[in-house]
C-alpha cells in the first residue's frame, strides 16, 4: 500500500507549523552588519590602496617587481650591474 500527501505552504508556515522560531529578524540584522564592514572595507582592498600598501615598505621593490617580471618572460638579459661569467 502506498499513501501519498502532499502540502501546499509556505516556508515560514511549515517552521510554524512545526514550532520552529522565526529567524527572519536575526538574518536581517546580520546582513545589514556584514552590508556595512563590506562598505568600509571596500577601500582597503582598491587597486590603487593595494599597489601603496605593497609599495610602502621598500622603495625598491618597483624595481624588484619589474626585475621579476622581465626574467620570468625571458624578455631582457642581465642588468648592467649584474657580471656576466
Amino acid at each position: 500500500m502506498k499513501v501519498n500527501i502532499e502540502i501546499d505552504c509556505t516556508p515560514l508556515e511549515a517552521r510554524q507549523f512545526f514550532g520552529l522560531p522565526d529567524v527572519g529578524p536575526m538574518q536581517t540584522a546580520v546582513m545589514d552588519k556584514l552590508q556595512q564592514q563590506v562598505l568600509s572595507n571596500i577601500e582597503k582592498v582598491s587597486p590603487e590602496s593595494l599597489i601603496q600598501s605593497w609599495f610602502t615598505f621598500d622603495p625598491k621593490i618597483a624595481e624588484r617587481f619589474q626585475d621579476m617580471f622581465v626574467a620570468m618572460a625571458g624578455l631582457g638579459g642581465p642588468r648592467s650591474g649584474d657580471k656576466k661569467k
